[in-house]
């Protein structure tokens, strides 16, 4: 989902190697971080100026039942790619998430204390950790709840679109978790403007407002014009399929881009409307 909007964005300006463990654009080529040889050595024989550490296992079903594997995946991967980039001295990139937050609160800037609540989130904080005390140049950019990528999409809003096409006329929603959402394509831009101004460091990088589940869809209804009943449900209503344990409120503020007036992420609404117009004729 993101590694798309990052090729989009920097190819134009840039000689990119893009990787990944499933092999499905032209300009991808395979390599598992996991796999720590291979990792170093295709990295090392790009000579890159810069390491987007992007990948990352985000189904948190399966990151509580495989906790090795997220382990192995989503924190000793980002100590293999900090070798890398001190070997080669350039800066890295890390990509966290909301879900480091155990939504005691209501919202989260960069100076509250993070306290995850589930594997996934336990070990991206991890990640966020070691980059921080690697002495390297950095950008941790923290995502909320990522949309964009979309034949990539695996996350809420094909999950919705795909009810949608299934010929549902009423979407029970989850109305009791808040969050963000995360354009893809407004991110790799910040991100661009923060390389391009060499502004290292830890940023929210999030649309702004927040939102929840619930009244995502509706929106998502009301942008499409179409004739469906949103009803919000408890968390707990799909408490079997959504078994781990997920924060009351994962919703970020961008204090740090905002201070640095380098904010390009945009209100939540408006970066849904026009994602949706990449699946439909919207009118």
């Amino acid at each position: 989902m993101l590694g798309k909007a990052f090729y989009n964005e920097f190819n134009k300006d840039f000689e990119l190697k893009c990787t990944d463990k499933d092999v499905n654009e032209s300009w991808l080529s395979h390599c598992d971080f996991r796999d720590v040889d291979k990792y170093k050595k295709d990295v090392a024989d790009f000579k890159p100026d810069y390491l987007f550490h992007l990948g990352a296992l985000t189904d948190l079903e399966y990151c509580e039942n495989n906790e090795q594997d997220c382990i192995n995946s989503n924190y000793y991967s980002v100590l293999t790619a900090i070798d890398i980039a001190k070997q080669l001295n350039i800066p890295i990139l890390y990509v966290s998430t909301a879900g480091i937050f155990d939504g005691g609160k209501s919202t989260y800037n960069e100076n509250d204390s993070p306290n995850p609540v589930n594997n996934y989130g336990r070990s991206k904080y991890s990640g966020e950790l070691a980059v921080q005390q690697s002495g390297l140049d950095y950008f941790i950019c923290r995502a909320g709840w990522m949309m964009g990528g979309y034949e990539k999409d695996k996350k809420f809003i094909k999950l919705i679109l795909n009810k949608i096409q299934q010929g549902n006329k009423e979407l029970f929603v989850v109305d009791d978790k808040f969050g963000v959402p995360t354009y893809t394509n407004d991110f790799a831009k910040n991100v661009r403007l923060l390389l391009d101004k060499k502004e290292y460091g830890l940023y929210n990088m999030v649309c702004s407002g927040s939102t929840s589940r619930y009244e995502m869809a509706q929106e998502m209804v009301k942008i499409l014009g179409l004739d469906i009943k949103v009803t919000g449900v408890p968390s707990s209503y799909y408490g079997v399929q959504f078994s781990s344990q997920r924060p009351e409120s994962e919703v970020l503020v961008n204090q740090n881009l905002i201070a640095k007036r380098l904010n390009l992420m945009r209100d939540w609404k408006v970066s849904l409307k026009e994602y949706l117009e990449g699946f439909y004729d919207v009118r």
